[in-house]
C-alpha cells in the first residue's frame, strides 16, 4: 500500500533500484568502487527525506531536503560515470537516470516552495 507522500515513496523505490544496481555491478560486472559510491548516495536520498519528517524545526526540515538534493545530484554523477565507462548500457542508464532526475525536480520544487513561503 502506497502512502500519500510522493517524494518519500519515489525515493524509497529509487533506493530499491540502486540496491539492485549495486548487486548487479558487484556480482555481474565485478565493479566494487563506483558501485559502493552509488549505493551510498542513492540510498541516502530517501534516508534524508525520512529524516526530514522528524525535523526539529523548519530550518532543519529544509536542511534535510537540501542534503537529499545534494545526494540526488551526486547519484546522477555516478550514474553518468557508470554509463560513460560502459558499466551501464543505454537502456539501463536512461531508465534509472530518469528516476534520479525526477527526484531532483521534485526536491527542487519542494525546496523552492518552502523558501518562497518563508517570505
Amino acid at each position: 500500500m502506497k502512502s500519500e507522500n510522493v517524494i518519500k515513496d519515489k525515493s524509497f523505490d529509487f533506493a530499491v533500484r540502486v540496491v539492485n544496481l549495486y548487486k548487479y555491478l558487484s556480482k555481474e560486472k565485478q565493479e566494487h568502487v563506483l558501485s559502493k559510491q552509488i549505493l551510498r548516495s542513492g540510498t541516502s536520498i530517501g534516508a534524508n527525506i525520512c529524516e526530514s519528517e522528524q525535523a526539529q524545526s523548519r530550518a532543519d526540515f529544509l536542511n534535510k531536503l537540501n542534503i537529499a538534493l545534494k545526494e540526488a545530484n551526486e547519484t546522477s554523477y555516478w550514474l553518468k560515470l557508470l554509463h560513460k565507462t560502459e558499466y551501464l548500457g543505454d537502456d539501463q542508464f536512461k531508465s534509472i537516470h530518469n528516476d534520479c532526475e525526477e527526484l531532483n525536480r521534485l526536491l527542487i520544487s519542494i525546496i523552492k516552495t518552502l523558501k518562497n513561503n518563508e517570505d
